[in-house]
């Protein structure tokens, strides 16, 4: 794109040209250096939205990056789908964060943990164990869940932050078992469709050659991976899981950034009359300020909120200038969400990191590109 696309881009968002041009050259140089084949940067600074495209989502098909391009989102899908599910059943006093996890799914209770609760699942604290083997066993689904419910806590739970797929999992099983549905229609009813995030959906993702940008070389796909999720254990268990499987356009991230930016609501463009605003909320204001609050004072290395990472966790991407109360997410195939509250400014950068294998890293450039675009605010 121009630099003349990038300056009236800026001139919307009002911020700083000179910084976001700053961070879209850092974007194009870490394509140029064969990093990730594309990338699509999503901008929202005090409610006005604007986004940024560059490379291929496809080299193989010369398919380049669109606006509406979905992304394998991974671990995203942990603080779009999971986390505001569970808050939103906390806000219905369905359950709390001392609920426990067993007396939902008794099953889990095995292996000493009974005492299991939904906070400390939410903030990696539970005590379980980061990852396992389910895949490549050929196992039944029900045998695949048999083996995470017989898993045994590895320490004591809130003593440590241990960052587990596994305790997802059972957090997106327990909202399915809670609501009664697959946690992808109750993902559609309870956030994509009130939030307006139209193209999000879980893999596999229909018509994915003309809409995905493709992640890595498998085998047995016989291909690159292209709107089939690249976790190995969400591909297993039928795509659609509490922790990766998630598609999703740079857009309708945005736009679920916004919600959290506006106190768990978002405006409703379909029907807000002139001069009157019309607000959709998801969650509850009071859901919101304590997800971004630390739950894990005193844990080393660790600030965690409800899902979120915080300024300063070992996880932290929010870079050098994101104040104090930024906090956001990433996920392995090299996406990432960022939010500051104290600037108003939200900042989604979608790659497909790994196209070309799993060894490069966009971690430098997600810091990069926050600094940057935090630069930008004038004031």
């Amino acid at each position: 794109m121009s630099l003349d696309y990038i300056e009236e881009g800026a001139e919307t968002l009002e911020l700083e040209p000179d910084s976001v041009k700053a961070a879209c050259r850092a974007i194009d140089r870490e394509i140029e250096a064969g990093i990730a084949p594309g990338a699509v940067l999503a901008v929202v600074y005090r409610g006005r939205e604007w986004m940024y495209t560059t490379g291929y989502a496809n080299p193989e098909h010369r398919m380049h990056v669109h606006e509406d391009t979905l992304y394998d989102c991974a671990s995203l899908t942990k603080v779009v789908v999971t986390l505001p599910l569970v808050l939103s059943l906390i806000d219905e006093g369905i359950l709390s964060l001392g609920t426990t996890i067993s007396s939902w799914l008794p099953e889990f209770g095995a292996a000493g943990k009974e005492e299991v609760t939904v906070g400390q699942l939410l903030t990696h604290t539970s005590g379980l164990q980061a990852d396992m083997n389910l895949h490549s066993h050929g196992w039944s689904m029900e045998r695949m869940w048999e083996a995470i419910n017989q898993v045994a806590l590895q320490r004591e739970p809130q003593t440590a932050v241990v960052y587990s797929d596994l305790g997802y999992l059972i957090l997106g099983r327990l909202v399915e078992e809670v609501l009664g549905m697959p946690i992808d229609e109750a993902a559609r009813i309870r956030i994509f469709e009130p939030l307006g995030m139209k193209s999000t959906a879980f893999s596999p993702i229909l018509d994915s050659k003309s809409r995905c940008a493709a992640t890595e070389y498998d085998d047995e796909f016989g291909g690159h991976l292209c709107g089939v999720v690249h976790d190995e254990k969400a591909r297993a268990l039928g795509g659609a899981c509490g922790h990766a499987g998630l598609f999703a356009s740079a857009g309708d991230l945005a736009r679920y950034a916004r919600m959290w930016q506006e106190g768990g609501q978002v405006p409703d463009d379909s029907s807000t009359p002139s001069g009157s605003a019309q607000y959709q909320r998801i969650l509850s204001r009071a859901a919101v300020g304590m997800s971004i609050q630390s739950h894990t004072i005193g844990i080393p290395d660790a600030n965690r909120g409800l899902g979120w990472v915080l300024k300063g966790d070992r996880m932290d991407a929010s870079g050098d200038w994101m104040s104090t109360r930024s906090y956001g997410h990433t996920g392995f195939t090299g996406t990432s969400l960022w939010i500051d509250p104290d600037h108003d400014l939200a900042v989604v950068l979608l790659t497909n990191r790994v196209y070309g294998g799993r060894s490069g890293s966009v971690a430098s450039l997600r810091a990069r590109v926050h600094n940057a675009l935090t630069a930008a605010v004038r004031t």
